[in-house]
């Protein structure tokens, strides 16, 4: 049965490429219908792929292969909660090393736009926990960084 609610994701163009991308690359996540349009439409054609059913990590999604006229911005992202620096690694690479780019904090481009934040659960425990000091040690020792590093993270924490 279908879910209830599912995100829907716009793409120009693109939906198939980024949901088979995203089933590769994050667990508990596959593609499960290409749908064609039935007729022309004002970005594409008869035949052309219109949307993608997928899973990201088991929350359902739809690509809309919906054109050039709305883009993504971060008011969208996905949160990812890593275990680990391997998995942190693992992840972000995958993202900016597929064509998409890197930001601050954690967060990241894939090449279609959408955007992640690959958080290791060590950051959110430590910067939400009841050390108050250490969450503040811990969330200046992250603002400079791109990709999580969480030996310097661990270290802050520890003063």
């Amino acid at each position: 049965m279908p879910a209830k609610n599912t995100v829907c994701i716009w793409y120009d163009g693109a939906a198939q490429e980024a949901a088979e991308f995203y089933a590769k690359t994050f667990p508990d996540s596959a593609v499960q219908r290409v749908t064609r349009a039935p007729g022309d439409y004002p970005s594409g054609k008869e035949g052309a792929v219109l949307t993608v059913e997928f899973t990201v990590m088991g929350i359902p999604c739809l690509g809309l292969n919906g054109g050039p006229e709305f883009k993504q911005t971060e008011a969208f992202s996905f949160q990812v909660s890593t275990e680990d620096q391997a998995e942190t690694d693992r992840l972000w690479n995958a993202i900016v090393g597929n064509g998409g780019q890197e930001s601050a904090c954690g967060w990241c481009k894939d090449k279609w736009g959408v955007s992640w934040q690959i958080t290791p659960r060590m950051l959110m425990d430590a910067i939400s926990g009841p050390d108050r000091a250490a969450a503040k040690r811990v969330f200046e020792a992250m603002m400079p960084m791109g990709k999580i590093d969480i030996a310097t993270l661990e270290k802050a924490r520890r003063g």
